[in-house]
């Protein structure tokens, strides 16, 4: 038996996801990069989960969101490039947890310090093309 796809679901998915992206945009400039990339990390994981249940999978697979990227542009041709954007967002601190916890920084440097180097407008840039193309998948399906 096939999977069922969710769109019901997915949208539901999607529309968190860009309610997380606005709360990152709200941030901008505010003196914590380390939230900045933090909500977007978690408005993109939702946005590849929305992606993934409109082929009818499950989403708690451990792979993380290159893993994610990687998987939807293998069963969909049309996403090619979308681990290599997500990629390019994790190398500038896009990460649930680096973002928040220090033990993942040399000592003393919290993660508020740690992110002042982040082209955070840059970044949003970045994600909100990803999800717009994340989204036009979920509407075409």
């Amino acid at each position: 038996m096939a999977p069922t796809p969710s769109i019901p679901e997915a949208q539901w998915w999607l529309r968190q996801a860009k309610s997380d992206l606005q709360a990152a945009h709200n941030d901008i400039r505010h003196c914590c990069p380390n939230w900045v990339l933090f909500k977007v990390h978690q408005a993109l994981e939702k946005a590849l989960v929305a992606a993934i249940l409109c082929h009818g999978e499950a989403f708690d697979v451990p792979m993380g969101l290159v893993g994610l990227a990687q998987w939807l542009e293998a069963v969909e041709p049309k996403l090619r490039g979308l681990a290599d954007e997500v990629k390019w967002l994790h190398g500038c601190g896009m990460d649930g947890k680096a973002t928040q916890y220090p033990s993942y920084h040399p000592f003393p440097i919290t993660p508020n310090e740690a992110f002042h180097s982040v082209d955070e407008e840059e970044v949003l840039k970045r994600v909100q093309g990803v999800l717009g193309r994340l989204q036009d998948h979920v509407g075409g399906m």
